[in-house]
């Protein structure tokens, strides 16, 4: 059986870029929320939301309390088909007039395994919240862009069913089966930047 103190070595293992590092930016324009969905139960459509934005912040001493808070941009959904958007953001699917946000709070974090890990939250869409889990990897060596900034990514993967969260709308088709499937594979591409550290606060 592992001790706590082996199993917090593992999981410093695990993230070896993050540990020293308590503090990171999702930079929205390097990272998308990725979708995929069955389509006439003969192929699959794909889209994508951009605007994602959020902090992943790392405990240096229990990276078990790590935690991520993140929200993606209903508005930002694309599938590359205008008519099909147009319907996806009104009152049938997201309504993101009423649900203008969509976000994720983790609850756990776990090591599961070398370079993977197993992140635990509440996903809030469509004003309905449901646990799901994200299996992670990363997050990728840390490096230096051209401005000066540290920098680090993950890809996170997760599947969900729709009807969960109440998007239920649908037509049947002639020859059986629905227009739209149920469930839907989800990959979260994140560039992440080091904040820098907050300065200290000035002697009176």
């Amino acid at each position: 059986m592992k001790t706590p103190l082996k199993s917090a070595v593992a999981l410093l293992v695990a993230l070896p870029s993050l540990a020293f590092a308590a503090n990171w930016e999702i930079d929205t324009a390097h990272s998308s929320a990725d979708f995929s969905v069955r389509h006439l139960m003969v192929s699959n459509v794909k889209g994508s939301f951009a605007g994602v934005k959020g902090t992943v912040n790392v405990d240096e001493k229990d990276i078990t309390k790590s935690t991520v808070d993140a929200t993606i941009d209903a508005a930002t959904i694309n599938t590359n088909n205008a008519q099909r958007d147009a319907h996806l953001k009104n009152p049938d699917f997201f309504d993101v007039a009423k649900y203008p946000t969509i976000t994720f709070k983790s609850t756990k974090v776990e090591s599961a395994g070398e370079g993977k890990l197993k992140v635990t939250g509440n996903l809030t869409m469509h004003g309905v919240t449901k646990p799901v889990v994200l299996d992670v990897t990363g997050p990728a060596k840390e490096s230096k862009d051209p401005w000066g900034n540290f920098r680090s990514g993950v890809v996170a993967t997760t599947k969900l069913n729709r009807k969960d969260f109440g998007l239920t709308y649908n037509q049947a088709l002639e020859t059986g089966g629905v227009a739209v499937g149920e469930e839907v594979s989800v990959e979260l591409n994140l560039e992440l930047q080091r904040k820098a550290a907050a300065a200290p606060a000035a002697k009176k």
